[in-house]
């Protein structure tokens, strides 16, 4: 059974791994290729890029607040969807 747990785990984690690329992916392709690609200087490039890397940060903490929240208001969750 144990085996078996940490295998499931495995799988858990490449996926979770192939999800956060897609992620950084999608990041690099959306947000900071045109940010970068807007400006001529390479000073307004570096600001683009770090202004970006703050968008980035700003994602990344309102997932992780989302996710907390679907965690601990988990049972709440499950029985308004199950309709008890």
């Amino acid at each position: 059974m144990t085996l078996f747990a940490l295998t499931e785990l495995a799988q858990q984690w490449l996926l979770f791994g192939i999800a956060g690329l897609i992620c950084l992916v999608a990041f690099v392709v959306l947000i900071l290729s045109p940010a970068l690609s807007a400006h001529g200087r390479v000073s307004e490039k570096a600001a683009a890029g770090l202004l970006s890397l703050f968008v980035l940060a700003a994602l990344l903490v309102i997932g992780v607040v989302i996710g907390l929240a679907i965690v601990y208001y988990y049972t709440d969750i499950a029985e308004f969807i199950s309709g008890n």
